[in-house]
């Protein structure tokens, strides 16, 4: 159930529109909407409704329509969203949720957006706030001053958000679409001095100085013929710079300096010397604070509730060893405060090699750093079916945050700005898992210099190093130590010590990978009486190492299946010309020849491999694949292999 105000009233249900029926009627609900939680006394409503007189029997109207109300949205469901419509003596009380009020909604996404600070952020929380406005606010009420009133003020909040959308633009530079917005106001309000004023600066910035100029003019005449009176300090102001700036620019011109040509862009001194510092405020909406205070207990106060701070992590890994120098590094990249920058690292390595783990190992290990919550997401980059849309993640982000499920914008852009400014000043750690693409992480963000992301993948992700100042920590495969010390951990060290030599091989047909480790520990758990060197015989057998390296839903050839099935179908038949190299070691022109490719092909494919795990670059032109990925790789077989997603396996 959603109520209106910014425009006809109304309440909308699944079903429909409720029948509210008169104005008066309408004009009742619209002045308890306008103090949601708050008392209203009969005869405030008396005197609202009636501009004259209010007849003898005002008292009997009002609660007859009070009454009809109370029944109309009892029908409607009401007590399902905690509605009630209630009687206090000579006084009524609607109770309900204010974020079910367009008006709140919308003062909540203005006072969220900061057009200077963060203005990219700010452009798609403004439009979403103006896009709850559907014509004139409390269309269908009585012409009463009271109405009126309420009507211009909420009016004013509008045209606020209106200049703070523009001025958002401009910060970026986009000052034809600033120009766009002011002037649709301005048509509609010529006598705002402080929005023509901003048009005025807008259109200049754009090289349309003669359209600014004729603004001032056509103001300057309306302000005098309708109320008699000179323009004021803002209006003139922004005149005066204009010309100012036009004739600094006339003086550079005629010197020969060669400066005119760069001002479309808002970047040379004309657009500096129309800039000056903008009007703080956005009425009652801007006054709001957005960004609640953390509690001692952990909790932060959204719309009046107390909101937990969100614990999206999953359990700790179960007998995580080792990677000290990973998490250490991990450490270095997320708490280093050296910038104002969010942190932002990525666990990249092979199908299997623990990237999971390892990121949520460190995660666990530092949560009360981030005592304002942790959230945790898989985006299912590498795993069947399709890759997580971030406007399905940021929908789960929000609604952990406690954003109610009615105000999650709907498009991704919105959510990404909403989510962005949420978390603007909190100390919150993000954790991105099975990322395919940049692309698909960037929206997921949070940008704010005490939040901390860690981002998994098979792939590099070049793109954020490149843009997001993203520090890369790599994952390799264990060596014979590790790998043992992991068997160890999973059988018990005194059956691993029975047969060291054993345990080494296992590691190595394992490529050390913890994947494949933990299903060869998961068969010899099963089989307690085996040795480990009767599990080593049977993994000798290339064609039956895959299969047992699998354990029910997780293995490392339904792990390899997910990486090659992203390949394009180059790169696919590549790769299973690589898997008949003898050794596994080869350089491009051995591969150009496996492939039957030209050098630049080969290359190109041998760099887009080597990007997701699927070989190693070891050296120049010395590439190494993997004895798993060559079974698998030539194993045409290899979609009846037991396993699907790994999910968070790495």
């Amino acid at each position: 159930m959603e109520f209106s105000l910014l425009g006809p009233i109304c309440v909308a249900t699944g079903s429909g529109e409720l029948a509210l029926g008169p104005a008066k009627r309408r004009s009742v609900l619209a002045l308890l909407l306008l103090q949601p939680n708050t008392t209203v006394p009969l005869e405030q409503l008396i005197d609202s409704l009636w501009e004259d007189e209010p007849p003898e029997h005002a008292r009997t109207v009002v609660q007859g329509h009070v009454s009809r109300l109370r029944a109309t949205l009892a029908e409607g469901g009401a007590d399902a969203y905690g509605i009630e419509l209630t009687t206090h003596g000579s006084a009524y009380l609607l109770r309900l949720p204010e974020e079910l009020i367009d008006a709140h909604r919308f003062g909540e996404l203005v006072a969220l957006a900061r057009p200077e600070a963060a203005p990219a952020d700010a452009v798609p929380l403004l439009r979403e706030a103006l896009g709850l406005w559907r014509g004139p606010a409390l269309t269908g009420t009585v012409t009463s001053p009271p109405f009126a009133a309420a009507a211009h003020a909420l009016e004013e909040r509008r045209l606020t958000a209106v200049e703070a959308l523009a001025r958002a633009h401009g910060a970026l530079g986009e000052h034809e679409q600033a120009a766009a917005i002011l002037y649709s106001a301005a048509v509609g309000h010529p006598l705002r001095e402080g929005l023509i004023a901003a048009l005025m600066r807008a259109l200049f910035r754009t090289g349309r100085q003669s359209d600014a100029l004729e603004w001032f003019h056509r103001t300057r005449r309306l302000l005098n013929e309708e109320l008699g009176v000179d323009p004021g300090e803002r209006l003139s102001g922004a005149y005066e710079e204009i010309l100012r700036a036009e004739a600094a620019d006339g003086r550079r011109t005629a010197a020969g300096s060669g400066a005119r040509g760069q001002g479309r862009d808002g970047a040379d001194p004309r657009a500096a010397a129309g800039r000056v510092p903008e009007q703080g405020g956005a009425g009652p909406a801007g006054t709001h604070d957005a960004q609640a205070a953390t509690s001692a207990g952990g909790t932060r106060q959204t719309s009046g509730r107390a909101v937990a701070a969100p614990r999206l992590l999953p359990r700790p890994p179960a007998r995580f060893l080792g990677r000290d120098d990973q998490l250490g590094s991990l450490t270095d990249a997320l708490t280093d405060r050296t910038t104002s920058e969010s942190p932002l690292a990525v666990v990249a390595g092979p199908a299997g090699v623990g990237k999971t783990a390892c990121a949520v190992q460190w995660a666990h290990l530092h949560a009360a750093d981030f005592p304002d919550g942790q959230l945790f997401a898989d985006l299912r980059g590498f795993g069947e079916g399709d890759e997580a849309p971030p406007a399905e993640i940021l929908r789960d982000f929000l609604l952990a945050l406690g954003t109610p499920p009615e105000r999650v914008p709907g498009s991704a852009q919105a959510a990404s700005a909403l989510f962005r400014s949420l978390v603007a000043d909190r100390r919150l750690l993000v954790v991105l898992d099975n990322a395919r693409s940049s692309a698909q992480v960037r929206p997921l963000l949070p940008g704010g210099p005490h939040c901390a992301t860690v981002v998994t993948s098979r792939s590099r992700l070049d793109g954020l190093v490149a843009t997001d100042c993203a520090r890369p920590v790599g994952l390799q495969a264990l060596g014979h130590e590790e790998g043992a010390a992991l068997l160890g951990a999973m059988l018990g060290q005194e059956r691993v010590a029975e047969d060291p030599a054993a345990a080494r091989e296992l590691v190595a047909l394992c490529d050390g990978l913890p994947l494949a480790l933990r299903a060869a520990a998961a068969q010899l758990t099963a089989r307690p009486r085996w040795r480990l060197a009767r599990l080593a015989a049977a993994l000798r057998d290339e064609r039956r190492r895959l299969a047992l390296l699998s354990a029910e839903d997780s293995g490392i050839a339904a792990a390899l299946r997910m990486s090659v099935a992203r390949l394009s179908a180059d790169d696919a038949r590549l790769l299973s010309a690589l898997a008949t190299s003898a050794d596994g070691h080869l350089n491009a022109s051995v591969a150009a020849a496996l492939a039957g490719y030209d050098p630049e092909r080969t290359q190109d494919g041998l760099d887009r491999l080597a990007e997701m795990h699927l070989v190693d670059e070891e050296a120049t032109d010395v590439y190494t694949i993997s004895t798993l990925t060559q079974l698998f790789a030539r194993d045409e077989s290899g979609e009846g292999e037991p396993g699907s997603d790994t999910g968070g396996s790495g």
